[in-house]
C-alpha cells in the first residue's frame, strides 16, 4: 500500500500548494525531470515593466516620442506596451491610430495621424531601414521610428521575482541537473538575469520559433529516462 499512498500524499501536498497534477503517472514523470527550461518575462521576472529612460534623437521632443510609441502600441496588452502607455500618462484619443500590425519577435507598426510609426527592437529598425545610433543596453531597449527614420529609444526594466533564485537552488537540491532560460530579450539583459538567478544556460534574442528549436535541441540531449520540463506563464508558452 506504500506506493499508492505515496502518490496520494504527493498529489494532495501539491494541491495544497496550489499545484494541480493530473495523476500519479505525471507525478512519476516529474520525478525523472533532469532539465527545466524557463521563459523569462512573467515567469522568472514579475513582468511588470517601468520606463526608466527616454532618449529622443536630436530635435525630437520626449513627449512626442512617448506619445508615438504609446499610440502605436495601443492595441497590445503586452506588459511592455502597457508600460509605454503608463509613461505617456495621457488618454489615447480614438481615431489617431490605424493599421496596427504586430510583427512576431520584432515589435509593431502602425499609422499614427497618417504617419507610419514602428516600435520594437533593433531587428525591426533594420527591417524598415532606420539607422540606429549606439544602442543602450541598461534594460530592454525599445526603438521608435517615424516615416522610416529613427527618432529615439525608450529603456524599460523588468524586476526579478524575489522567489526565483531560491527556486533555482531548490530544483538543483531535488535532482534537476540543468536549468535553462529562453528569452527574446537582448543578450546583455538576459545574461544579467541568468547570472543573478544562477541559471546554467541562457539563450537570448529568440523569436518564438527559435524557442521551439532550442527546446527540441535540448530534448535531443536527454539521456535514458531523463525528462525535460518547460515552464512559462502564458498560452503561447
Amino acid at each position: 500500500i506504500s506506493i499508492p499512498l505515496s502518490f496520494f500524499a504527493g498529489l494532495g501536498g501539491a494541491s495544497h500548494e496550489g499545484i494541480l497534477i493530473k495523476g500519479s503517472n505525471y507525478l512519476e514523470t516529474l520525478s525523472k525531470t533532469k532539465t527545466v527550461v524557463f521563459d523569462k518575462t512573467g515567469t522568472l521576472t514579475k513582468g511588470v515593466f517601468q520606463v526608466t529612460g527616454v532618449y529622443p534623437a536630436p530635435g525630437v521632443d520626449k513627449k512626442v516620442l512617448l506619445g508615438l510609441a504609446a499610440y502605436a502600441e495601443s492595441g497590445s496588452h503586452h506588459p511592455i506596451s502597457q508600460s509605454l502607455k503608463d509613461a505617456y500618462g495621457q488618454p489615447l484619443k480614438e481615431g489617431r491610430v490605424s493599421a496596427i500590425q504586430e510583427i512576431a519577435g520584432h515589435g509593431v507598426q502602425a499609422l499614427v495621424d497618417g504617419h507610419p510609426v514602428a516600435v520594437g527592437n533593433a531587428k525591426l529598425m533594420e527591417k524598415i531601414g532606420a539607422a540606429l545610433p549606439g544602442a543602450r543596453t541598461d534594460g530592454t531597449t525599445v526603438y521608435v521610428a517615424a516615416d522610416g527614420k529613427y527618432i529615439g529609444c525608450i529603456v524599460i526594466s523588468d524586476v526579478v521575482k524575489p522567489t526565483a533564485k531560491a527556486a533555482m537552488a531548490a530544483l538543483k537540491e531535488n535532482g534537476v541537473k540543468m536549468t535553462v532560460m529562453l528569452t527574446g530579450d537582448a543578450k546583455k539583459v538576459a545574461d544579467a538575469v541568468a547570472a543573478e538567478l544562477g541559471v546554467d544556460e541562457v539563450h537570448s534574442e529568440l523569436l518564438p520559433g527559435d524557442k521551439v528549436a532550442q527546446v527540441e535541441q535540448l530534448l535531443s540531449r536527454q539521456r535514458g529516462k531523463a525528462k525535460l520540463a518547460f515552464v512559462g506563464d502564458g498560452i503561447n508558452d
